[in-house]
């Protein structure tokens, strides 16, 4: 009989034991603690900023600020936030063991002087005489072209013997640009994807046109994506008139076929 309280004891003290272990609390509140908040505010007088898109470029998820200035989401320490707002400079702000221990950090933003300089708009002078008119409208003919088994088109500028050759050449040829950026940057491929499936970067990207987005999570400069684009035989005029969203499912859509093509090669 008293074996078996002994062993009782023991099971009773060893319980007792792991429950209150530190290791485990802390292993418990890092789990809790990845749930951050914080505040967004205009620096110049402290004003609360509803909207702003903040964007973890560690996980690519994305979420707004609310009518109060507050967002709340998931990160984990040395992530990285990207605060993004029209009419502020963006920002990124790490996320620090402080603001996981003491709770709402407030984030401010500077906003831009923009200078407009005057533009001189010419209208068209239309005769009424449609032979002449017809020559006066502006016409984009920038052609696309599509392979049969591919999926999607690619444009090749304005019609030119060589527009269907650059569109074979810039996905065939596996020493290209395009084969140096997507069979060597896995991660950041991966990142576009998860890009595409965030309904608040979408909705970000589609209202943006300076890139620095895609800059931001692709780790790319600004040249760098306009020459994938072109290198994905879209024209000059897309890309220079192209949101962002529209560049992002331009690259996604050029990557999925260059998977498809190198699929042996990976």
């Amino acid at each position: 009989m008293k074996k078996y309280i002994l062993i009782l004891l023991c099971f009773v003290t060893t319980s007792g034991w792991s429950q209150d272990n530190p290791a485990t609390k802390k292993k418990d509140s890092v789990v809790i603690s990845s749930i951050i908040n914080g505040k967004v505010l205009n620096a110049s007088n402290n004003v609360t900023l509803e909207n702003v898109h903040v964007v973890n470029l560690n996980s690519v998820k994305g979420t707004l600020t609310n009518e109060e200035g507050t967002f709340i989401m998931k990160a984990e320490v040395n992530d990285t936030l990207y605060f993004s707002y029209l009419g502020f400079k963006s920002i990124r702000v790490r996320v620090t063991n402080d603001w996981l221990k003491f709770g709402e950090i407030k984030i401010k933003m500077t906003e831009l002087s923009i200078a407009l300089e005057e533009v001189l708009v010419r209208p068209i002078q239309l005769t009424g005489y449609i032979e002449v008119d017809a020559k006066l409208i502006p016409i984009y003919d920038d052609h696309r072209y599509r392979i049969a088994g591919v999926g999607g088109g690619y444009e090749g500028g304005q019609s030119q013997p060589g527009s269907v050759t650059k569109v074979l050449n810039s996905i065939f040829n596996p020493a290209d640009f395009l084969y140096n950026v997507f069979g060597k940057r896995p991660r950041q491929m991966s990142k576009m994807r998860k890009m595409k499936d965030d309904d608040q970067i979408r909705n970000l990207l589609q209202s943006k046109y300076d890139r620095e987005t895609l800059m931001a999570v692709l780790q790319l400069e600004r040249v760098d994506i306009d020459e994938i684009v072109n290198n994905c035989s879209y024209s000059e005029s897309f890309i220079k008139t192209a949101n962002d969203l529209q560049i992002l499912d331009a690259i996604s859509e050029c990557y999925e076929e260059y998977r498809v093509l190198n699929r042996g090669r990976e």
